[in-house]
Protein backbone atom coordinates (compact mmCIF):
# COMPACT_ATOMS: atom_id res chain seq x y z
CA UNK A 1 0.00 0.00 0.00
CA UNK A 2 1.00 4.03 -0.79
CA UNK A 3 2.41 5.09 2.67
CA UNK A 4 0.26 8.05 4.00
CA UNK A 5 2.59 10.80 3.87
CA UNK A 6 3.46 10.14 0.16
CA UNK A 7 0.41 12.36 -0.74
CA UNK A 8 -0.73 14.06 2.47
CA UNK A 9 -3.50 16.11 1.47
CA UNK A 10 -5.02 13.84 -0.38
CA UNK A 11 -4.78 10.78 2.81
CA UNK A 12 -6.36 13.93 4.92
CA UNK A 13 -8.86 14.91 2.86
CA UNK A 14 -10.20 11.40 2.55
CA UNK A 15 -9.66 10.44 5.96
CA UNK A 16 -9.58 12.46 9.39
CA UNK A 17 -10.32 16.42 7.35
CA UNK A 18 -12.66 14.85 5.17
CA UNK A 19 -15.58 17.75 6.32
CA UNK A 20 -12.97 20.35 4.34
CA UNK A 21 -12.62 18.79 0.97
CA UNK A 22 -13.70 19.99 -2.04
CA UNK A 23 -14.47 18.57 -5.24
CA UNK A 24 -15.42 14.88 -6.21
CA UNK A 25 -13.89 11.62 -7.10
CA UNK A 26 -10.12 11.63 -7.61
CA UNK A 27 -9.04 14.87 -7.32
CA UNK A 28 -9.63 16.84 -4.24
CA UNK A 29 -8.69 20.38 -2.72
CA UNK A 30 -9.12 21.98 0.89
CA UNK A 31 -11.42 24.65 1.44
CA UNK A 32 -9.85 27.87 0.05
CA UNK A 33 -10.35 29.61 4.19
CA UNK A 34 -8.85 26.29 5.53
CA UNK A 35 -5.60 25.40 3.02
CA UNK A 36 -4.37 26.23 -0.39
CA UNK A 37 -3.15 22.32 -0.68
CA UNK A 38 -4.90 19.67 -3.84
CA UNK A 39 -4.36 16.54 -4.26
CA UNK A 40 -4.90 13.61 -6.61
CA UNK A 41 -5.74 9.82 -5.81
CA UNK A 42 -2.93 9.01 -8.55
CA UNK A 43 -1.43 9.88 -11.77
CA UNK A 44 -4.45 7.83 -13.97
CA UNK A 45 -5.19 10.59 -17.02
CA UNK A 46 -8.64 10.61 -15.53
CA UNK A 47 -7.29 12.27 -12.11
CA UNK A 48 -5.20 15.12 -13.62
CA UNK A 49 -7.95 15.85 -15.71
CA UNK A 50 -10.25 15.88 -12.74
CA UNK A 51 -7.83 18.43 -10.97
CA UNK A 52 -7.30 20.11 -13.92
CA UNK A 53 -11.06 21.03 -14.04
CA UNK A 54 -10.90 21.84 -10.04
CA UNK A 55 -8.16 24.07 -9.84
CA UNK A 56 -9.74 25.87 -13.37
CA UNK A 57 -13.22 26.27 -10.95
CA UNK A 58 -11.53 27.11 -7.62
CA UNK A 59 -8.24 28.86 -8.01
CA UNK A 60 -4.61 28.25 -7.48
CA UNK A 61 -3.31 24.84 -5.49
CA UNK A 62 -0.03 23.24 -4.64
CA UNK A 63 0.32 19.75 -4.39
CA UNK A 64 2.46 18.26 -2.25
CA UNK A 65 4.22 15.46 -2.92
CA UNK A 66 6.42 13.02 -3.21
CA UNK A 67 6.59 11.69 -6.48
CA UNK A 68 7.16 14.56 -9.33
CA UNK A 69 3.22 15.99 -10.56
CA UNK A 70 2.74 14.93 -14.59
CA UNK A 71 1.15 18.09 -16.96
CA UNK A 72 -1.95 18.74 -15.23
CA UNK A 73 -4.59 19.83 -18.25
CA UNK A 74 -6.09 23.13 -18.44
CA UNK A 75 -3.16 24.43 -15.75
CA UNK A 76 0.32 26.21 -15.75
CA UNK A 77 3.30 24.92 -13.45
CA UNK A 78 3.39 29.18 -11.12
CA UNK A 79 6.33 27.53 -9.38
CA UNK A 80 8.16 23.92 -8.51
CA UNK A 81 10.49 23.51 -5.98
CA UNK A 82 11.98 20.88 -4.03
CA UNK A 83 11.37 20.31 -0.04
CA UNK A 84 11.52 17.50 2.54
CA UNK A 85 9.22 15.74 4.71
CA UNK A 86 10.41 14.94 8.59
CA UNK A 87 9.28 12.80 10.56
CA UNK A 88 9.78 12.14 14.84
CA UNK A 89 8.97 8.94 16.62
CA UNK A 90 10.68 10.27 19.60
CA UNK A 91 11.89 13.98 20.96
CA UNK A 92 14.74 15.26 21.74
CA UNK A 93 15.66 18.53 23.30
CA UNK A 94 13.95 20.44 26.36
CA UNK A 95 13.18 23.54 27.42
CA UNK A 96 9.82 24.96 29.51
CA UNK A 97 8.12 27.66 28.13
CA UNK A 98 5.28 29.84 29.20
CA UNK A 99 2.27 29.27 26.27
CA UNK A 100 -1.18 30.26 25.38
CA UNK A 101 -3.87 27.94 23.87
CA UNK A 102 -4.94 29.38 20.59
CA UNK A 103 -8.44 29.77 19.12
CA UNK A 104 -11.09 32.00 17.68
CA UNK A 105 -10.73 34.77 20.07
CA UNK A 106 -7.11 34.96 18.39
CA UNK A 107 -7.48 34.51 14.86
CA UNK A 108 -7.28 37.69 13.63
CA UNK A 109 -3.63 38.23 15.54
CA UNK A 110 -2.54 35.01 14.13
CA UNK A 111 -3.33 35.53 10.56
CA UNK A 112 -1.98 38.92 11.16
CA UNK A 113 1.57 37.16 12.39
CA UNK A 114 1.53 34.63 9.72
CA UNK A 115 1.63 37.20 7.12
CA UNK A 116 4.40 39.05 8.55
CA UNK A 117 6.42 35.87 8.96
CA UNK A 118 5.17 34.05 6.01
CA UNK A 119 5.83 30.54 7.65
CA UNK A 120 3.41 28.70 5.02
CA UNK A 121 0.04 29.50 3.96
CA UNK A 122 -2.05 30.64 6.22
CA UNK A 123 -5.53 31.81 5.64
CA UNK A 124 -8.89 33.11 7.55
CA UNK A 125 -9.48 29.62 9.20
CA UNK A 126 -6.45 27.58 9.06
CA UNK A 127 -5.83 27.78 12.92
CA UNK A 128 -9.01 25.74 12.64
CA UNK A 129 -7.28 22.61 11.15
CA UNK A 130 -5.98 21.41 14.61
CA UNK A 131 -4.50 23.06 17.85
CA UNK A 132 -2.30 26.07 17.98
CA UNK A 133 -0.49 27.33 20.76
CA UNK A 134 1.27 30.86 21.13
CA UNK A 135 3.66 33.03 23.44
CA UNK A 136 2.57 36.56 24.07
CA UNK A 137 4.53 39.73 25.38
CA UNK A 138 3.16 41.99 27.57
CA UNK A 139 -0.44 40.75 25.67
CA UNK A 140 1.20 40.87 21.89
CA UNK A 141 1.17 37.11 20.00
CA UNK A 142 5.01 37.08 19.35
CA UNK A 143 5.32 33.26 18.51
CA UNK A 144 3.22 30.64 17.62
CA UNK A 145 2.88 26.93 16.16
CA UNK A 146 0.04 24.37 15.56
CA UNK A 147 -1.22 21.29 13.48
CA UNK A 148 -2.24 21.14 9.97
CA UNK A 149 -2.77 18.25 7.90
CA UNK A 150 -4.05 15.08 9.39
CA UNK A 151 -3.74 11.95 7.74
CA UNK A 152 -4.33 8.83 9.84
CA UNK A 153 -1.95 8.27 12.61
CA UNK A 154 -0.14 11.83 11.81
CA UNK A 155 -0.64 15.17 12.27
CA UNK A 156 1.35 17.91 10.63
CA UNK A 157 3.23 20.40 12.66
CA UNK A 158 3.01 23.84 10.93
CA UNK A 159 1.92 27.17 11.44
CA UNK A 160 5.49 27.89 13.36
CA UNK A 161 6.75 31.70 13.31
CA UNK A 162 7.90 34.12 15.43
CA UNK A 163 7.66 37.79 15.26
CA UNK A 164 11.26 39.37 13.96
CA UNK A 165 11.33 41.35 17.36
CA UNK A 166 11.22 38.71 19.39
CA UNK A 167 13.44 35.96 17.28
CA UNK A 168 16.52 34.05 18.88
CA UNK A 169 15.11 33.49 22.03
CA UNK A 170 14.19 29.48 21.07
CA UNK A 171 10.46 30.16 20.72
CA UNK A 172 9.66 28.37 18.07
CA UNK A 173 11.87 25.33 18.70
CA UNK A 174 9.90 25.39 22.10
CA UNK A 175 6.93 25.70 20.56
CA UNK A 176 7.22 23.03 18.42
CA UNK A 177 8.49 20.83 20.75
CA UNK A 178 4.64 21.27 22.80
CA UNK A 179 2.79 20.75 19.80
CA UNK A 180 5.05 17.41 18.70
CA UNK A 181 4.88 15.81 22.29
CA UNK A 182 1.09 16.56 21.96
CA UNK A 183 0.98 14.63 19.01
CA UNK A 184 3.04 11.86 19.84
CA UNK A 185 0.85 11.58 23.45
CA UNK A 186 -2.38 11.09 21.18
CA UNK A 187 -0.68 7.67 19.50
CA UNK A 188 0.42 9.90 16.62
CA UNK A 189 3.25 10.53 14.79
CA UNK A 190 4.36 14.44 14.22
CA UNK A 191 5.44 15.05 10.70
CA UNK A 192 6.76 18.29 8.98
CA UNK A 193 8.02 20.11 5.71
CA UNK A 194 10.49 21.77 4.94
CA UNK A 195 12.48 23.70 1.57
CA UNK A 196 15.33 21.59 0.96
CA UNK A 197 17.55 24.58 0.65
CA UNK A 198 16.32 25.30 3.90
CA UNK A 199 19.13 23.92 6.22
CA UNK A 200 19.09 25.96 9.56
CA UNK A 201 15.43 24.85 9.24
CA UNK A 202 16.11 21.63 9.03
CA UNK A 203 19.17 21.52 11.61
CA UNK A 204 16.50 22.79 13.85
CA UNK A 205 14.02 20.23 13.29
CA UNK A 206 16.83 17.36 13.47
CA UNK A 207 17.53 19.44 17.46
CA UNK A 208 13.99 17.88 18.12
CA UNK A 209 14.08 14.41 16.74
CA UNK A 210 12.58 14.77 13.39
CA UNK A 211 14.19 12.77 10.93
CA UNK A 212 14.35 13.12 7.23
CA UNK A 213 11.65 10.76 5.92
CA UNK A 214 11.64 11.51 1.95
CA UNK A 215 11.98 14.61 -0.70
CA UNK A 216 8.92 16.18 -1.65
CA UNK A 217 7.77 17.90 -4.46
CA UNK A 218 6.26 21.54 -4.13
CA UNK A 219 4.28 22.45 -7.13
CA UNK A 220 1.89 25.81 -7.08
CA UNK A 221 -0.88 25.21 -10.18
CA UNK A 222 -2.62 27.99 -11.64
CA UNK A 223 -5.27 27.94 -14.52
CA UNK A 224 -4.02 28.15 -17.45
CA UNK A 225 -5.50 31.14 -18.36
CA UNK A 226 -4.65 33.03 -15.40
Amino acid sequence: MTHPLNRPAWTSLRTRQGALARGEGAALRYDSEYAIFAATADHEPASLAALGVLISATGPAIVLQKDALPPVPGTRVEKHRMGVQMVAETLSGAGEIDFVELGDADAAEMLALATLTEPGPFFARTHRLGDFIGIRDQGRLVAMAGERMKPDGFTEVSGVCTHPDWRGRGYAGRLMRVVAARILARGEAPFLHAYADNRGAIALYESLGFRVRCEVNVTVLEPAGS
